[in-house]
């Protein structure tokens, strides 16, 4: 018989004041991830021109170069604030990552920017999975969605932030000088969020006994559930598509519509912020509200999102008009991030209260380093393949072509529904 350790809630509990406190908190910390991690790019123009850089290397440095570690570290860090502090390590790798940021401004080759986006992506690999855990302990289940979606605000708050600052600074002064404030900006945050942020009792609002086990037995526990993999490779194809598309379209606008640099950050930058809190916010409300009456509804609803985005995304490429183009992708960048809370929430509960870091990490390894990873790479090798027969309008048809990877996605997460009402657990 394996021992049974019943949570008990701490002798206070945390208001809900100070809960949305948290939230916020984790919420400017995950903003300065994607600002950090997307700022890149805007910047992918004068970049390109001053270390006269293909696109093929441009999608490398804004994809595996920052996937490669991010992921890979984030499965042993997520170990890390499971036995020890998440809020510690949270901290420790904000300063990390912004510090590596700042970096990135005084690169001078190709090489050098690729170590450092390395750099970022070690950083960033002990920030989002350990915030998913501190979020489901602060949160009962049948917030976690909403919870989590609120967290989610910090990618379209980010990318936005990242594109609209990237953009201004690099048309004012130069392309260096965002990067290093945006660093030096992270660094300042970090003291500040340890001082604020408690660290929770683990199992606080779970009614469940937890059995006492390894942190590693979260691998085991995982890899015997079908829709672990189905929602993890189907996040992948959707993050393929997603990624790629947030760090190609500032160029696409440039090449195709003729935009300057700084007409590209007003628009994208509108985009990423209208479309991507709307979707965001949306998707964690559907997701709680249909996951309360079949568990099946937490991926049922990516799968519908990835399916309407597809059309509206394909007629924005194909248009001619700036305004049109406007309208017709605000509504596709809605529906590409409303995955993000029902998603984060059924992965929370895959397993014990206790393990919920490493699971999200080992979700997060398989989502980044393929999504993030291959996404942004492999469109920015489709669009120079292209070039020979599209000149500059290579990039537009390659972005087509990538969207392919939103049907898939939306085939594996609706695989997912029948298997995760008898994987789920509390």
């Amino acid at each position: 018989m394996k021992a049974v350790e019943m949570q008990t809630a701490p002798a206070i509990a945390p208001s809900r004041r100070y809960r949305a406190v948290v939230l916020a908190m984790l919420l400017l910390v995950y903003t300065f991830n994607f600002l950090d991690r997307q700022i890149l790019g805007i910047l992918a123009g004068p970049i390109k021109a001053e270390l006269n850089l293909t696109d093929t290397q441009l999608g490398a440095l804004g994809g595996i170069a920052f996937a490669l570690l991010y992921s890979t570290l984030g499965i042993p860090l997520a170990l890390l604030a499971d036995r020890t502090s998440r809020t510690w390590v949270i901290t420790i790798s904000l300063t990390i990552w912004s510090g590596f940021t700042a970096l990135c401004g005084m690169a001078t080759s190709f090489l050098q920017l690729f170590l450092f986006r390395l750099g970022v992506g070690v950083g960033e690999a002990g920030g989002v999975a350990p915030s998913y855990a501190v979020i489901a302990e602060y949160f009962p289940s049948h917030e976690r969605a909403r919870a989590l979606s609120i967290y989610s605000l910090g990618i379209p708050l980010g990318s936005a932030a990242g594109v609209l600052l990237g953009g201004y600074v690099a048309a004012l002064v130069e392309w260096r000088s965002a990067f290093i404030a945006v660093g030096i900006a992270g660094v300042v945050i970090a003291p500040l969020f340890r001082l604020i942020v408690r660290e929770p009792a683990k199992g606080q609002f779970d009614t469940a006994p937890v059995e006492k086990a390894p942190m590693s037995a979260a691998f085991g526990i995982l890899a015997r559930k079908p829709s672990f993999w189905l929602i993890s490779f189907g996040a992948s194809c959707s993050s393929m598509c997603g990624y790629g598309i947030a760090f190609w379209l500032p160029s696409l606008m440039q090449r195709s519509f003729g935009l300057d640099l700084v007409q590209t950050s007003q628009f994208y930058g509108a985009v990423l912020l209208l479309g991507g809190v709307v979707g965001v916010l949306a998707g964690g409300w559907l997701g709680d509200w249909m996951g309360s009456r079949d568990k099946a509804g937490y991926v049922r609803v990516p799968a519908i999102a990835y399916l309407l985005a597809v059309p509206f995304f394909a007629a924005g490429v194909l248009s001619s008009s700036v305004t049109a183009a406007f309208l017709l992708f605000l509504l596709p960048q809605a529906l590409s991030y409303v995955w993000l809370g029902p998603v984060l929430s059924a992965i929370q509960h895959l397993v014990p209260p206790q393990m919920r870091a490493t699971a999200s990490a080992s979700f997060l390894f398989i989502n980044n380093l393929i999504g993030i990873g291959l996404g942004t790479m492999i469109l920015g090798a489709m669009s120079d393949a292209l070039t020979a027969s599209y000149g500059a309008e290579a990039l537009r048809y390659a972005i087509l072509a990538a969207l392919s990877f939103y049907l898939l996605a939306a085939l594996l997460m609706a695989l997912a529904a029948k298997s995760l009402r008898r994987d789920w657990v509390g």
